[in-house]
């Protein structure tokens, strides 16, 4: 009995834990989670789990046919599981997982996850599990509005004038963008910023004309930070086109924040509203640049 409490109570507390990285916020039908540098989404649709429905879900998922579907035997549930992997000449590995999971409505649920280098069964079983559930606590819910964000267990309001890109990813017209993730380990932290990097400088439309580290002030931290100047210049870019910015600027960072470690990748437009610090606002919020 006294095993088995302390047990629970260790389970608990590595539970709680979890929970305080995990951000979810709901949009349109779809949940968008982030934890530990990884991205995952859940739905569910009304049709029943059976072939024919499931051929449906196939196509608007874009699973192509010749797309192997294997079945996860240790997940507690009937399921279709889809794995498609991509290997980039930089070394960046992007993996994306499709689960069509039978749930407890005889519905179908569909998840996604995206990694970057390899995908972890383990983890998407608990996140399954968890969601059809409906296990994962309120509290790691984000508001649709912008008027405040969590930032890594910090309040910052923003005033609701910023947009949600994707869980835990903010952008503030002419004030810069920023995305982070909150992890366990440095390590982990550390590899979602290469991660990010490498996967910036194989995006097209444009190309990356500078890099070098540069000493910031971060959450009040002193540390360094990997920046690089992302031009446009010359090429045709939807993402330019809408900005109506020619360069980026970027900074990718990774530091221990509130007893967890923090990767987050921040940036702004030569045309957004940059002050005296050399920072727009949004950036300001959590960042400075170190004097010299």
């Amino acid at each position: 009995m006294f095993i088995l409490l302390i047990v629970s109570q260790i389970s608990f507390g590595q539970n709680e834990e979890f929970f305080n990285r995990l951000r979810a916020i709901h949009n349109s039908g779809t949940t968008f989670y982030n934890v530990d540098g990884i991205d995952f989404t859940s739905q569910n649709i009304s049709s029943e789990f059976n072939e024919k429905n499931l051929k449906k879900a196939y196509r608007k998922n874009k699973i192509k046919k010749k797309g192997e579907k294997v079945t996860d035997k240790e997940l507690n549930y009937e399921n279709y599981k889809v794995v498609n992997r991509e290997e980039f000449e930089n070394g960046l590995v992007s993996v994306s997982v499709n689960y069509f999971v039978k749930n407890n409505d005889n519905r179908i649920s569909i998840f996604w996850f995206g990694y970057y280098d390899k995908s972890n069964p383990e983890f998407e079983r608990k996140m399954i599990d968890l969601v059809l559930n409906d296990a994962i606590p309120k509290s790691c819910y984000s508001s649709i509005k912008t008027d405040n964000i969590n930032f890594a267990g910090r309040e910052i309001e923003l005033g609701g004038n910023c947009n949600w890109m994707n869980i835990n990813n903010i952008q503030c017209p002419y004030y810069g963008q920023m995305n982070w993730s909150v992890h366990n380990t440095k390590e982990s932290a550390n590899l979602s910023i290469e991660n990010q990097l490498k996967a910036t400088k194989i995006k097209s439309g444009g190309k990356v004309i500078s890099e070098e580290e540069v000493n910031i002030v971060f959450e009040g931290k002193p540390t360094k930070a990997k920046k690089i100047y992302y031009d446009f210049t010359g090429v045709t870019s939807i993402l330019a086109s809408m900005s109506g910015g020619k360069n980026l600027t970027i900074y990718y960072v990774s530091e221990k924040v509130r007893n967890n470690y923090l990767s987050c990748v921040l940036s702004f437009w030569n045309n957004d509203n940059i002050n005296p610090s050399g920072l727009p606002p949004l950036l300001e919020e959590v960042m400075k640049i170190a004097e010299k």
